[in-house]
């Protein structure tokens, strides 16, 4: 992702694919997006560049596909963005919209973090590193979500705003890498 990246007035990144989710709704009235959520995800566990995640995201997963499907399969969750480990940039949710991709979760004092978050999911797993190719499409996304949201103030991983219950983006996410090449200030 480079260059100047325009995004709409209901939330939609140009230029990417569009997957719309059925699993969102509504932010809460007069509430803008004020904390970008970092998690990983891989269907199946520890596979990339499947069909999993985007028929996760869609209510469209075969649980004859494989068997950790059968427990998730009832799930309804997604997330407004999936970077895959080549650094593709798909879109499921548009930004103005309540992705349902933190479950019960807080952030400095405040629950519903799905209320005032994004969520962007990064293919891939705890114990392995991510890509360049991510970092650079994750770079990019944030630098075009904070000029469109100038409220996007903070950035968490999933496992800061549900400790103990998530993991996720895991200990090989380069927290420092990440906010100086996006400008984002230090924690």
């Amino acid at each position: 992702m480079g260059g100047l990246v325009q995004i709409d007035a209901e939330g939609w990144l140009a230029g990417v694919p569009h997957v719309p989710s059925p699993n969102c709704d509504a932010r809460p009235e007069g509430l803008s997006p004020s904390l970008l959520v970092i998690h990983n995800i891989s269907l199946p566990p520890g596979e990339f560049g499947g069909p999993g995640v985007l028929e996760l995201f869609t209510n469209g997963l075969d649980p004859a596909a494989h068997p950790y499907y059968v427990a998730i399969k009832d799930l309804k969750v997604s997330a407004h963005f999936f970077i895959r480990r080549d650094g593709e940039l798909i879109q499921f949710v548009p930004c103005r919209m309540r992705a349902w991709h933190a479950g019960a979760s807080c952030w400095q004092g405040r629950e519903r973090c799905n209320d005032f978050s994004i969520g962007v999911e990064l293919e891939g797993a705890d114990e392995l590193p991510f890509t360049d190719a991510q970092y650079t499409c994750l770079i990019g996304l944030a630098q075009a979500l904070r000029t469109a949201y100038p409220s996007l103030v903070d950035i968490a991983g999933h496992s800061d705003i549900a400790p103990g219950r998530k993991t996720d983006p895991g200990p090989h996410f380069d927290w420092e890498r990440f906010r100086q090449q996006a400008g984002w200030p230090p924690a």
